[in-house]
């Protein structure tokens, strides 16, 4: 069910990506009305967050299992604060046993008589005989009602955790005191972060520390910093307790960087994993998560990620292949190379080497000197090479509101054909080149992979292992064998889903993973092989 307005583009972005989804090929194989109703599904989606939170473990550092057990402590340490913060004279006790895993998520709103709340329980119990589907058990005391839903190791992606997001909450009660976010921020909050003060635009005049307070996003932009109330276009996230108060927002420190707001109620409740097991969790979309295992690293392997901040791609590749050999990370921009250098520290990983380089440069035309192991690099030195690609971003979710002009949307074409020129030149013969980008364009996605296909003849489409994901989209003169070789994920495959404990607690587990593979982020994956040398193919 949608109860955000779909994404609001410009005209002539949304007639570019309707031209896409309602090509000649689609339309002929499927019919006008339906490309326009996947289209009109697309759009609805892209404004709503996926039905589900997904969490890569560091296995580098320890086992699955052993991290849900941390999880567990850590998740309990949390909860009980939140309680004693909010009720400090209420009673209430958490049921747990060895072989019970709890993950235990707090809500609550105040009203003028009593404060209710719903507690979301999540656990590693097997039922039905299934070793990745968890229930719990949970008895907390007087106005505390037990949620149970499952934590779902992926059955495809063993180091993957599935968490249901529940939601649209229709009980959610709007508050007096507001606090305008921006777009981002509020795009966060649906993922289940809290408010950060950054974030932070507007907020009542009279918004003390300890109001309950009602969340909307700025979806426009148009909402001056400071002011004190805002009429203009907003969406309802969700209810928080004010850390601050509105002077200490607005009159405090520039530095301050904290929690501003903690959502206790917000209408989609996911996890927060702010600074949750840092070391072991990577909070990683489904389809990121499936990129590093399609491209197979193998320990002792020399491996390029061209484009990869802020890391998460990067460690995956280095715990797949055991730390063991190289991983050279590459980006532009030196904040985020200290990014993925803290990541790596952060989780254990001593075989990435990450420069501030530009990706298009890469390659080293003169090959009389060796760089020793520094960019640019001589040719055909790699063994896999990743190119996750600068795209324009329009599978990303929740994004309610994109003021991206049609000239900025279809900028990226040309510099993913130059990384991608580069990164064929730099792998070796018989490597393995993947292509990613996090947006549903048919020109940065099965257009590209038809204009690679022609531009290097040695070049040859492999099929993906896992493949969970959709096949490619028509109306770039592929193969129908082609398409299936591609993965794209495409939210408009399924309808909007509310999700609430009842439709979980019924469903079969089959099921609850199926959705999870299709309703995540918009996402395109084509993986080649390079089967013979650049310079026999010139000779």
């Amino acid at each position: 069910m949608s109860i955000f307005p779909r994404i609001s583009l410009r005209l002539e972005v949304e007639n570019y990506l309707k031209e896409g989804y309602m090509n000649k090929e689609v339309v002929s194989a499927f019919g006008k009305q339906e490309a326009e109703r996947k289209f009109e599904t697309l759009l609805n989606h892209l404004s709503h967050p996926p039905s589900f939170t997904t969490v890569r473990v560091n296995t580098h550092l320890a086992s699955v299992q052993h991290v849900k057990n941390l999880l567990l402590d850590e998740l309990q340490k949390q909860t009980h604060s939140q309680i004693f913060a909010c009720f400090p004279l209420m009673e209430y006790t958490v049921l747990a046993t060895q072989s019970t895993i709890l993950l235990v998520f707090f809500c609550c709103v105040e009203s003028s008589s009593a404060c209710s709340s719903d507690v979301l329980v999540h656990t590693q119990q097997p039922i039905s005989g299934k070793n990745n589907s968890f229930w719990c058990s949970a008895d907390l005391s007087c106005q505390f009602n037990g949620l149970s839903v499952p934590i779902l190791q992926h059955p495809d992606l063993q180091d993957v955790l599935l968490i249901p997001v529940i939601g649209p909450r229709k009980n959610v009660k709007k508050q007096h005191c507001e606090a305008i976010v921006g777009a981002h921020c509020g795009n966060a909050v649906l993922r289940g972060a809290h408010v950060y003060v950054p974030g932070i635009v507007s907020a009542s005049k009279f918004m003390k520390a300890g109001d309950v307070v009602s969340v909307y996003s700025d979806i426009k932009g148009k909402c001056k910093k400071g002011a004190k109330e805002f009429d203009g276009t907003k969406v309802f996230l969700g209810n928080g307790i004010s850390e601050l108060s509105r002077k200490e927002i607005f009159s405090g420190p520039p530095a301050l960087k904290g929690i501003g707001i903690r959502m206790i109620e917000p209408l989609y409740l996911s996890p927060s994993f702010d600074n949750v097991l840092p070391s072991y969790l990577f909070l990683q979309n489904l389809p990121s998560a499936v990129v590093a295992h399609v491209l197979g690293p193998q320990p002792g392997e020399k491996i390029l990620d061209l484009c990869a901040a802020p890391g998460g791609k990067t460690t995956h590749i280095a715990i797949l292949m055991h730390d063991e050999g190289e991983v050279i990370a590459l980006d532009k921009i030196s904040n985020k190379v200290k990014k993925i250098k803290q990541n790596a520290l952060l989780l254990g990983l001593n075989s990435i080497r990450a420069f501030c380089f530009d990706g298009t440069k890469a390659l080293k035309l003169d090959t009389v000197e060796d760089t020793k192991g520094e960019p640019p690099f001589l040719p055909e030195s790699f063994d896999r090479i990743l190119l996750d690609a600068p795209c324009s971003g329009m599978g990303q979710r929740p994004n309610m509101a994109c003021s991206w002009t049609l000239k900025e949307v279809t900028s990226y074409q040309p510099l993913q054909r130059s990384l991608f020129t580069v990164a064929v030149k730099l792998l070796k013969p018989g490597g393995v080149l993947v292509y990613s980008t996090c947006t549903v364009t048919l020109a940065e996605n099965e257009e590209q992979v038809a204009w690679a296909l022609t531009t290097f003849p040695f070049l040859q489409l492999q099929p993906q292992e896992p493949h969970i994901g959709g096949e490619g989209m028509m109306g770039a003169g592929l193969s129908f064998e082609q398409l299936k070789q591609l993965q794209r994920f495409d939210p408009s495959v399924v309808p909007l889903q509310d999700t609430n404990i009842d439709s979980v607690r019924e469903a079969r587990v089959e099921d609850i993973v199926w959705m999870a593979n299709k309703d995540c982020i918009g996402f395109f994956i084509a993986k080649f092989l390079k089967c013979k040398s650049i310079q026999e193919n010139d000779s």
